[in-house]
């Protein structure tokens, strides 16, 4: 690893050796079979009173937290092995045969089975010869196993299966969406290693043959007139990383990564006046789901849970200097897990670099001649994901003036669908001949465990109202914000309003700012849609956190994702919609603030072969936390690097340097 760890932090991501050690322990002393395969291995974190204690020189051990799956029987098991003590303290077995039912996520060695599976089932092979595929043909058609859904059907209940659809190819490079084989869904049990359903639709609709490749060899001829855009910091980057600690402008912050998560940011928080603010204690993206709005047999079951049914973190990309990533920049190897328990790296999985972002602050008063104009930087850390067909790209950013974003970058590849030749597309768009992109919805939600200024939080909604006309408002012009205390956590599940410009504050009431009132951080929604599926589908009852943009639950260290422990073949029900069921009091306690937002995605032509990228997120903003702009200390700073266009070069006499001035 680049980013060496002298001594182990209790939040840091398990080592090599560590990982190495929790199996072994866990093999030694519950002596597993030798189909025993391990979908998650990520370190079991210490709580915020956890830290509380270390920090006061108690000690504290060190926890892994393993899902061991028997491939042979499907029997699942949770362990957590004390690294300290070298022993495992917890071995439960997961009722996941009983309803709600409920899967561990899809592993890579199980992908590699699907196709020899599929291609070996005699019905399949009829099916796809009613399509035009030949003997020929089927080594190079490709099989994609997509997490199944549930519907209640027997060969679901209990079971560890993936429905495949099929896609034809002339030649392995080709881009197998531009040929879906329409009407034949295979249902493969993975225990069995058996096609236990196929879906042989009686319409046959023949495979889409243009071809749509997007390799470097399909564009010979690529643009003229691309100069070079070089971002150079000659005297490098102003953070320092010290193991997973980051230090930026003032914000520091641990960096932490799981298998189904990815990207994790511990203890964030920012220097005021040189006291350090606690801001987040933990913030991730726990679960995105795509729903899509096709009814019909190769459509109407996909919903991918992309976190919990494949594991973020476990699809990560090993990001590349100078295409990914930009500038100065500073990766972090991430320790991992095969399938089998074997450590191993994920090179370049986290990207951190600083970018410029624009004008930060300004003002010209032109009765004094004072002109004065900073320059906006923002820290970047980020990680890509590829999840079968599509890639998602998660980017955390940090302002100086005590700002945090996440945005997330959608692009890769649309699910297709083929349509028969006269025939136009009735549930989503047409992107090229007998070609269609379904409909389909993007929905991410991020866990956001507060820390306000290190106390008891507070969230509360705002929005505003228009004054009536009267004695206080006679000109019609006044206009108030009207607040509401979230006091429980039925009070909380919410949707947002452009209209009424409805926003949340995070404050600790228990502190006071500089105008008397309590500290805090206001969550600024983007504009974004909610689940559009029926209340009573079964995508809506196991992706119900995407029904509202915001909850907030009291800290339960059980309560780790939004959609709940293990939605692969559930039934519905767990999550957040079950999480704040229980009513708990969140004001002024250990609060968790949970943002669902996303996307709508009607396909077009300009989505295809690639989609560009399209972009979602949400924002956070010190709302009283600061006395006033913290970033009116930023140096006025003078890009050398930049140029008049008009002049031959950068220079202006021999001795004079053009440069932009910033007062």
């Amino acid at each position: 690893m680049d980013a060496v760890v002298v001594k182990t932090h209790p939040l840091d991501p398990l080592s090599l050796t560590e990982i190495g050690t929790a199996v072994a322990i866990l093999k030694r002393d519950k002596a597993l079979a030798a189909t025993i395969r391990f979908p998650i291995i990520r370190l079991e974190e210490p709580t915020k009173a956890d830290m509380a204690a270390f920090r006061k020189g108690l000690p504290l051990a060190r926890l892994a937290f393993l899902l061991a799956l028997d491939i042979s029987n499907g029997e699942t098991f949770e362990a957590i092995v004390d690294l300290t003590s070298a022993s495992v303290t917890a071995f439960t077995r997961l009722p996941l045969d009983q309803m709600p039912y409920g899967q561990p996520p899809v592993m890579l060695c199980e992908f590699e089975t699907v196709e020899a599976t599929v291609k070996s089932d005699p019905r399949w092979i009829a099916a796809v010869k009613k399509r035009g595929i030949t003997d020929e043909d089927i080594p190079l058609v490709q099989i994609d196993p997509f997490s199944s859904g549930y519907f209640g059907l027997e060969f679901e209940k209990g079971q560890r299966i993936v429905r495949a659809v099929s896609y034809w190819r002339e030649d392995v490079r080709d881009n197998a969406y531009a040929h879906p084989i329409e009407g034949v869904v295979a249902v493969v049990d993975l225990v069995k290693n058996e096609v236990v359903d196929l879906v042989d639709d009686e319409k046959i609709i023949p495979v889409p043959k243009k071809k749509r490749n997007y390799g470097q060899e399909t564009f010979p001829q690529t643009r003229e007139g691309v100069k070079p855009l070089d971002i150079v910091q000659p005297e490098g980057p102003s953070f320092t990383v010290d193991g997973w600690k980051v230090e930026w402008q003032n914000w520091s912050f641990r960096v932490g990564f799981t298998p189904r998560e990815g990207l994790v940011l511990h203890e964030l928080g920012i220097k005021d006046n040189g006291k350090h603010r606690p801001v987040i204690f933990r913030a991730s993206v726990t679960e995105m789901v795509v729903p899509y709005a096709d009814p019909t047999a190769n459509h109407f079951w996909k919903s991918a849970f992309d976190a919990g049914e494949y594991g973020l973190g476990r699809l990560a990309n090993c990001l590349e200097l100078g295409c990914d990533c930009l500038g100065h920049i500073h990766y972090f190897d991430v320790p991992s897990a095969d399938d089998f328990g074997q450590p191993t790296v994920m090179k370049n999985a986290i990207c951190m670099h600083e970018e410029d972002y624009g004008i930060l602050w300004k003002h010209y008063e032109f009765r004094n001649g004072i002109f004065e104009v900073r320059r906006s930087r923002r820290l970047v850390i980020s990680f890509f994901a590829t999840v079968g067909n599509y890639d998602y790209g998660f980017y955390w950013y940090l302002y100086q003036d005590g700002t945090i974003q996440l945005e997330a970058k959608l692009t890769g590849i649309i699910q297709t669908a083929a349509v028969a030749p006269g025939e136009t597309y009735p549930w989503g768009g047409m992107v090229d001949d007998n070609l269609g992109g379904p409909t389909h919805q993007h929905f991410f939600n991020a866990r956001l465990h507060m820390d306000v200024d290190g106390g008891g939080n507070t969230v509360t909604e705002h929005e505003f109202v228009p004054r009536p006309w009267g004695d206080d408002n006679p000109y019609g012009n006044v206009f108030d914000t009207r607040t509401r205390v979230l006091k429980r956590e039925l009070d909380s599940p919410a949707i947002a309003s452009g209209e009424t410009g409805r926003y949340w504050k995070v404050q600790n009431t228990n502190v006071q700012n500089s105008v008397g009132k309590a500290p805090g951080y206001k969550m600024v929604v983007m504009p974004s849609p909610l689940m559009l599926a029926q209340d009573g589908s079964t995508v809506a009852q196991r992706g119900g956190f995407a029904k509202k943009h915001i909850w907030v639950t009291a800290f339960d260290p059980a309560e780790k994702y939004a959609s709940g422990d293990y939605p692969n073949v559930h039934a519905g029900g767990d999550g957040l919609p079950k999480y704040v069921q229980q009513n708990r009091e969140i004001e002024n306690a250990d609060v968790v603030l949970w943002h669902s937002f996303g996307h709508t995605h009607v396909c077009k032509p300009e989505d295809f072969p690639i989609m560009p990228v399209e972009y979602a997120g949400f924002t956070l903003k010190p709302n009283g936390f600061f006395a006033a702009n913290i970033a009116m200390d930023l140096p006025p700073g003078k890009n050398a690097g930049s140029k008049d266009n008009r002049e031959a070069d950068c220079f202006g006499t021999k001795d004079e340097k053009r440069s932009s001035c910033c007062h």
